[in-house]
């Protein structure tokens, strides 16, 4: 059954979903609000009545100020971490997730039924399964579940847009069909008619949800940060690969320089992860444990300060909440703080050198001072009773050991601590999304194999009557789904029948052939009465009809990997829509593999040339 997945029940109230809501409900209200504002400020331009002028400027002011309000809302939103957390009891530093992008409901059924209609030539009524499969998809896909079914559920869109693409969208007119994306950090919405904006918004969505997924680990146990580490890696990798092949994008979130950001994010939250599994299964007074933590810990430190100056650059220092700013900034010094704490360990405890232990415990508590000053600035940091407990803890253990060690040597003196070199011995690996590990079947593959009918191609399509005479019927078959028609005798049956080389038989009295197997349809015309056959055949108006002839195509294996062709999706202009531009925000190549016959079944995963079938041509 192909509807296997579903998004979440928007009735259900869990925690996130309420926060998803509340964020849905917030977007619509600066929706509003930045309409009025175009509204007020092309009125303000317009007029030359002075009072006209001041009363808009006043209405000015107060959307300004609700816009301002509706913002910080939002803010304190999306800087609600702890819902995304895990609810184990055992305290973990919270780690930094990430929102889905929210779109509009939008109904496709007409611009498809009318491209159907005038692209194909067939009754678009007969497809109204078709279409109502696909817009249930999209539906379920607006609400996934944090869980693998829904990362299942985005990957499963995703790869069907590559086929909705390749069906309605056709180089020389756009399908009318308009995206409404919200900035899943400002709420601002972003319109746009290219499918390429519609695939961008789909794979943010997939490394927010892996960000969730990460978050919400036991990161107690090993298994928990294992399964961190794999959720923010592919984060990682979803963010990279969208940076990689979507330009000019028209909101912030997906920019370059928000990307690098939350790609340098997601790479620091692994390390942090990778420093947790070190200190949790570490010997406590063993001298090299101690020392690997110390390392690991100035790691994380280390890139949280690339992090920290990846959203100070221009364009996003207002943008980036200022919760996040302070969780890294917090980060930065608590595990600077942690390395000197482990060293101290690893001098004191296991080899008794006491000179320097002062001197890396004595930085360790100015460290945890200022982790503790920077969580208490933010006021959202302050709600945040885990990270709390977690550096007060930290703080407490470093003032401790320090007094322990005061007590035992009063005459030990204080040598300046040099700073700890930073080593992992595990370093991030970012994971590029696997698109092939979500199987799909093409939801419109009734219109026929994609290789043939689809936007780009166009074709004329007749019925004729091929009656069988002495010498045959005349004609060279190649191939199958569907079946070309690879030469004619000249004054031969086919011929006098009207049949031309490059045709395809697409159905055979009434009944349709288009993927039909080359047996099946050489079965049908040998068995054809005296009153000869009704054939259904197309021709190629377009260079296509030439790339289908060859004699030999390589085989190609039932798996789509990403081309490295770039995409680029054109900036919203003020005032309006941008123009549809490419039409596709990820170009799919096929992997050849080697030769031989390969089956196609109705409804088969992907559509095929017919020259990959057989290198022979059949006489009859």
């Amino acid at each position: 059954d192909y509807h296997k997945f579903s998004g979440c029940d928007p009735l259900v109230l869990t925690q996130r979903s309420k926060l998803q809501q509340r964020r849905a409900k917030l977007n619509q209200q600066i929706n509003r609000e930045l309409r009025l504002r175009t509204g007020a400020e092309n009125l303000y331009r317009a007029t030359t009545n002075q009072k006209v002028k001041e009363t808009v400027s006043l209405e000015l002011s107060f959307v300004n100020s609700n816009l301002q309000l509706l913002k910080e809302e939002l803010e304190e939103l999306n800087s609600s971490m702890e819902v995304y957390q895990t609810e184990s009891e055992k305290v973990n530093v919270p780690m930094i997730p990430l929102g889905l992008k929210e779109t509009k409901e939008i109904d496709m059924t007409i611009p498809l039924q009318d491209f159907i209609s005038e692209h194909y030539g067939e009754d678009a009524s007969l497809y109204m399964s078709e279409v109502k499969e696909f817009m249930d998809l999209r539906q379920a896909m607006r609400t996934p579940s944090r869980n693998d079914a829904g990362l299942e559920l985005l990957m499963e869109y995703y790869n069907q847009l590559y086929f909705l693409d390749q069906r309605f969208f056709a180089p020389h007119r756009t399908l009318g069909v308009h995206f409404h994306w919200y900035d899943s950090l400002t709420g601002v919405p972003s319109c746009q008619r290219a499918l390429a904006f519609e695939k961008g918004s789909v794979l943010f969505n997939i490394g927010a949800l892996y960000t969730q997924i990460g978050a919400r680990q036991d990161r107690s146990t090993l298994p928990g940060i294992q399964n961190a580490i794999d959720a923010f890696q592919r984060a990682a990798g979803a963010f990279l690969y969208l940076q990689e092949n979507f330009s000019h994008a028209p909101s912030l979130d997906m920019s370059s320089p928000a990307l690098s950001m939350l790609v340098r994010l997601m790479v620091a939250q692994v390390q942090e992860c990778i420093c947790e599994r070190v200190t949790l299964t570490m010997e406590e007074n063993d001298l090299m444990s101690n020392l690997q933590a110390a390392q690991e810990s100035a790691r994380v430190s280390d890139v949280y300060s690339l992090v920290l100056q990846a959203m100070s650059v221009p364009l996003l220092k207002d943008y980036v909440p200022f919760s996040w700013l302070s969780v890294v900034q917090v980060k930065t010094q608590h595990f600077r703080a942690l390395a000197h704490y482990y060293t101290a360990a690893a001098l004191c405890d296991c080899s008794g050198e006491c000179t320097f232990c002062k001197g890396h415990l004595r930085k360790a508590i100015i460290r945890h001072e200022e982790a503790l000053r920077l969580h208490g600035v933010c006021k959202m940091l302050r709600k945040m009773d885990i990270l709390q407990e977690v550096l007060s803890y930290a703080h407490t253990r470093s003032l401790e050991k320090y007094s322990d060690i005061d007590q035992e040597d009063d005459f030990c003196e204080i040598a300046e601590a040099p700073e700890i070199q930073s080593h992992t011995y595990q370093k991030p690996d970012i994971k590029t999304p696997d698109f092939s590990s979500v199987r799909v079947t093409d939801i419109f593959h009734r219109l026929g194999p994609l290789s043939l009918f689809c936007a780009r191609n166009r074709w004329v399509g007749r019925r004729l009557c091929l009656v069988r005479g002495e010498a045959g019927l005349g004609l060279t078959l190649r191939g199958d789904s569907p079946v070309l028609v690879a030469g004619v005798l000249p004054e031969g049956c086919a011929a006098e029948a009207g049949l031309h080389e490059g045709d395809y038989i697409v159905a055979v009295n009434g009944s349709d052939c288009r993927w039909a197997e080359h047996a099946e349809v050489v079965h049908v015309l040998k068995g054809c009465s005296e009153r000869g056959v009704e054939l259904d055949v197309i021709t190629l108006l377009t260079n296509e009809v030439h790339t289908h002839k060859h004699t030999h195509v390589e085989k190609r294996a039932a798996s789509l990997s990403p081309s490295s062709d770039r995409e680029t999706v054109t900036q919203q202009r003020q005032g309006g829509d941008s123009d549809r531009g490419s039409t596709s925000l990820l170009n799919w190549s096929w992997r050849s593999g080697g030769g031989g016959r390969v089956t196609k079944r109705l409804g088969s995963t992907f559509s095929l040339p017919f020259g990959s079938l057989r290198e022979s041509e059949s006489m009859y």
